[in-house]
């Protein structure tokens, strides 16, 4: 019997003990890390999101910008990490889907647990009003008229897409790789490049006309830009389809990552956040819980390692 009295307090006191992690948590300051450098609309809507969580959560949230590899340095980083959820990533779900494809990674799907998606990218081609390009069908003509111009990547996923697109056309392209879209604008601005990948920081160019959207990488055309065709309405079989996520290390216990989930659930709710991902970089809020985007995941790793047998990247 007292052996059965001994069991019963060290289960209840475990409970206990569960339970006052989950109310504590957390109990200092947490780290939102980005992977691309300062000034780019992920840092832009990331900030916004910091702010609205410090007040959720009753903590700080630091933002800590790590560019390199397009989020896959940091994302190394977090997998490594013991902070469990004092620390988590916020960026695009790419870094998961694509990078560790294209080249070697320390980290894969099952490093992460996936806290929750926040909004849908909506990735584009761009150029910059130096080189009066209108459409895609006029920057065809002019990358062939003119080959060895200068094309601004910032991840792994466009530089695919990139690849793919001048086999199919014969495009002879100089690639420029940059850490976040605030690399990128200042080569599309001044006409040093002729187009370049952008992931959300083009918003802030397009009403002065200083850059222009040429075509969307998104499945369907962008929010704000109806006027510009998808690559699948081009007559290419190509696109991306990512979210931005935020994800923890996978050791982190579910009593943390549910609060944090419950907490963004909130922030994606909020009107300042709703203001700088729908009007400021113009992305659709879209919501989802962390449970259904690591299926997403697998799902379009298997798309892009048949597009990279396609195109004979390995």
């Amino acid at each position: 019997m007292a052996l059965l009295r001994f069991l019963l307090l060290s289960g209840c006191l475990g409970l206990l003990s569960w339970q006052v992690q989950a109310a504590s948590f957390p109990e200092r300051p947490l780290t939102m890390i980005i992977g691309y450098a300062a000034g780019g609309s992920t840092d832009l809507q990331g900030r916004v999101l910091a702010t609205v969580l410090e007040e959720q959560l009753g903590q700080k949230v630091t933002v800590s910008n790590i560019p390199g590899a397009g989020g896959a340095a940091s994302a190394a980083m977090l997998a490594s990490s013991i902070e469990q959820g004092y620390v988590f990533q916020f960026g695009g779900s790419s870094v998961v889907s694509i990078a560790p494809l294209l080249s070697p990674a320390s980290y894969g799907p099952d490093s992460f647990t996936y806290v929750a998606g926040l909004s849908l990218e909506q990735p584009a081609f761009v150029t910059g009003s130096k080189h009066g390009l209108q459409d895609w069908p006029g920057l065809l003509a002019y990358l062939r008229a003119t080959p060895g111009q200068i094309y601004v990547s910032q991840a792994a996923e466009d530089r695919l897409i990139i690849r793919a697109l001048a086999k199919r056309e014969g495009l002879e392209l100089r690639t420029v790789p940059t850490s976040g879209g605030a690399g990128m604008a200042p080569l599309v601005l001044s006409g040093d490049a002729v187009f370049a990948y952008s992931g959300g920081t083009h918003t802030g160019y397009t009403e002065s006309g200083e850059m222009r959207v040429l075509a969307s990488l998104a499945d369907t055309r962008l929010l704000g830009y109806p006027d510009a065709p998808t690559l699948r309405e081009l007559g290419y079989d190509l696109g991306l389809h990512t979210m931005r996520i935020v994800m923890v290390p996978a050791n982190t216990p579910a009593e943390q990552v549910e609060i944090l989930a419950d907490a963004l659930a909130v922030a994606a709710k909020d009107p300042r956040f709703i203001e700088v991902t729908e009007q400021r970089i113009r992305q659709p809020v879209v919501f989802m819980r962390g449970d259904e985007i690591k299926p997403m995941l697998l799902r379009q790793m298997n798309e892009y390692r048949t597009l990279i047998d396609d195109i004979g990247l390995q």
